[in-house]
């Protein structure tokens, strides 16, 4: 356990009810808005192909470059508040992706989407994630308060992931693809109107320095291990060269941080950072997280769409179970954190998600009815739902008010990453057809990583303390800050 002393910086006076959830629904609207354009694309690839009379792989290639862009640029994004302000960072962010998001809607080739959704709005996402988490920490300053701030977020976002096929199929149903670019749109406007009652409780340092290489090898190195996953079930051979290239650019990029720090220059990311045991098994935890929710969801979409033939809109309403479970745990996130300790609600999330996955795979292969998909699903939810705002708040609580643009660019950068992992491992399996049964070992495979999982969470139950300890709400502050 790092030093735990108090956090220096001005604090934000007491707010009231209202006052929170008026500061609340432009972060979390954010965070939703995001979720959604990751996952509704995938419903519309085949709509978008015709209309723009490209390929489908083509409209692939789109996809893929929103999360390259997005990965590899999340961690500048972070540290770029601190320059900026986070509110302004913010609303830039939206500005941007909002201008991508028109772009996208009246593009009239797929060269014109490209750059709308893939370059505009993974820029935006970006640039105006890492304040939605910074600002959560900085606004809600006790474990509880913070803990039902990150639920209210994270129920937002896991809606947008879980949510988004079903939603951006009944919009393209109903009327277009494009109208779903529009509703991107007019979401955003309303975020940016209702972010007036947003304050920045730490004001801009214009002057404070920013690691213009570090974010080069940063970006480098993330956008090439990216690269190496999304290949994974196109070939292995080049996959594991993408990884090795990428590895070798993050050392690369170690060294020169390790060189700045030597200099007495401030690097994009301090060392000092992965020195809190806390905060380093909670990104483990959040990496492992969203590479099961990404990897268990497309696993049974592809599933339902390829076996058993059911349409877009059908394979959302059966993905409402999950959502539903999702909520609902996301949502008692601040009693569940009045109870608990964080660590011992990510190791009960873990152990609830891997008998989710058990459910899926025993039910579903005993049965044809899509009512075998629901236990399995709505366990998956509650799971995750259950660990992800905990996993959030132990990491951000971590570090002091000074430190939260690197630490959340970091944490962002690492659940994106195992989102990628998730579909990519699943999707490997499915499409290289190794059995017959490529369904239960993709699911199986989801379980082993899953327990891996349970593992790093018991560990971080040991390093927690519970919220009524005198340290609950409070940022550690390593002896290196």
């Amino acid at each position: 356990m790092t030093e735990q002393t108090p956090d220096a910086g001005p604090r934000t006076p007491p707010r009231s009810a209202g006052a929170d959830r008026r500061v609340l629904a432009p972060l979390a609207l954010a965070q939703f808005i995001c979720s959604f354009a990751g996952s509704n694309m995938n419903v519309m690839i085949n709509d978008i192909s015709r209309d723009l009379d490209t390929t489908v792989q083509a409209v692939q290639v789109v996809i893929t470059v929103f999360l390259l862009v997005m990965a590899a640029l999340m961690i500048p994004g972070g540290k770029l508040t601190d320059r900026l302000g986070r509110k302004r960072c913010f609303l830039i962010g939206l500005a941007v992706y909002g201008t991508g998001a028109v772009l996208s809607a009246v593009a009239p080739g797929v060269g014109v989407l490209l750059v709308g959704n893939s370059i505009l709005e993974g820029v935006g996402t970006a640039l105006l994630i890492p304040p939605v988490y910074i600002l959560t920490t900085l606004l809600f300053t006790d474990l509880t308060a913070r803990a039902h701030a990150f639920g209210m977020i994270m129920a937002a976002g896991g809606l947008g992931a879980a949510a988004g096929p079903l939603i951006g199929g009944l919009i393209t149903s109903a009327i277009s693809w494009r109208a779903a670019f529009a509703f991107q749109a007019l979401v955003i406007a309303l975020i940016i109107a209702l972010s007036r009652s947003v304050p920045d409780p730490l004001p801009p340092d214009p002057h404070r320095h920013f690691d213009i290489p570090g974010a080069v090898l940063s970006a480098g190195g993330l956008t090439l291990i990216v690269m190496g996953i999304l290949a994974a079930d196109n070939s292995l051979a080049l996959t594991a060269a993408l990884l090795a290239a990428g590895m070798l650019v993050l050392a690369g990029f170690l060294h020169w941080v390790r060189r700045e720090e030597r200099a007495g220059r401030e690097p994009l990311l301090s060392t000092s950072l992965f020195r809190n045991r806390s905060s380093n098994l909670g990104l483990v935890t959040q990496n492992i997280q969203w590479l099961l929710l990404m990897g268990s969801s497309f696993t049974v979409a592809a599933y339902l769409q390829v076996v058993r033939g059911y349409d877009a809109v059908k394979t959302g309403l059966i993905f409402t179970a999950a959502t539903v479970g999702l909520l609902a745990s996301s949502l008692a996130a601040e009693r569940l954190a009045k109870r608990r300790s964080q660590g011992t609600l990510v190791t009960a999330g873990f152990a609830v998600t891997v008998a989710g996955i058990a459910l899926l795979i025993g039910l579903v292969a005993g049965s044809r009815s899509p009512w075998a998909f629901v236990p399995g699903l709505l366990l998956i939810g509650l799971g995750l739902g259950a660990m992800l705002t905990p996993s959030v708040n132990v990491v951000q609580s971590s570090f002091s008010e000074q430190r939260q643009g690197e630490i959340s660019g970091l944490s962002r950068s690492i659940s994106n990453l195992g989102s990628s992992f998730g579909t990519a491992i699943a999707g490997t399996i499915l499409v290289a057809g190794l059995t017959t049964n490529a369904y239960a070992t993709a699911m199986a495979t989801l379980a082993v990583i899953g327990v891996l999982g349970l593992v790093a969470a018991v560990k971080l139950s040991r390093t927690t303390p519970r919220a009524d300890t005198p340290d609950g709400g409070r940022p550690d502050v390593s002896p290196h800050d």
